[in-house]
């Protein structure tokens, strides 16, 4: 694994504690419904950035996409293998800071992020776009599934306002569109309980601009 210094400790420990459960809230056991729509717009090679235990990695690969996965713990990735071995799936899984993603030598034209955008915090985040910048090349898209400010409370995730997904992507980048979405979860978890139909949500789609 690549170790990034950024990376705080006690937000590893409330992962690990999540694939310590029988299931992770968000291992819903597929895609969530907004990648499902998007399957059209999701072209060529896929990196899926913060894969966990390979949902939608391997739904992908099964439409003909090449894809990498990446998570930086290792537990959710030895599921994702077992999943695509049984699957007869060829994913590659890598143990990886999604922070270091810049320095892998493939090059894709998507990148899926499905609820890892909003764990970041701002210093990462930063850090996260500037290697999704030196990843991508000119025209690649990353579709990104976040908590929205929509969804009232405070368990959960970090919520993620509208005007700081434009002024995140607003240096190289073109943001196509925010629609409305929900995040769907395992119910009955402390800590992950939402409304019907899961967390509000956005998903958003961005283009790397060809002048980046």
């Amino acid at each position: 694994m690549i170790d990034n210094p950024l990376e705080a400790p006690s937000q590893r420990d409330r992962f690990v504690d999540y694939y310590a459960l029988p299931r992770a809230p968000w291992d819903i056991g597929r895609p969530q419904d907004a990648f499902i729509a998007a399957a059209p717009r999701i072209t060529g090679r896929v990196l899926d950035a913060g894969c966990g235990s390979g949902d939608l990695a391997l739904w992908l690969a099964s439409r003909g996409h090449a894809v990498t996965g990446i998570d930086f713990l290792e537990a959710p990735l030895v599921v994702a293998r077992r999943k695509g071995a049984e699957l007869g799936l060829a994913v590659n899984f890598l143990q990886m800071d999604a922070l270091s993603i810049g320095a892998i030598p493939e090059r894709f034209d998507a990148v899926t992020d499905c609820g890892m955008f909003h764990s970041f915090d701002d210093e990462r985040r930063t850090a996260y776009v500037a290697a999704l910048g030196q990843l991508l090349e000119p025209g690649a898209r990353v579709f990104i599934l976040c908590m929205s400010t929509d969804e009232p409370g405070t368990q959960g995730p970090r919520r993620v306002a509208d005007e700081e997904l434009r002024a995140t992507f607003s240096d190289g980048w073109e943001i196509e569109s925010i629609e409305p979405a929900r995040f769907e979860v395992v119910p009955g978890i402390p800590g992950a309980e939402f409304g019907h139909g899961g967390a509000k949500a956005r998903f958003v789609t961005i283009r790397r601009l060809a002048n980046a």
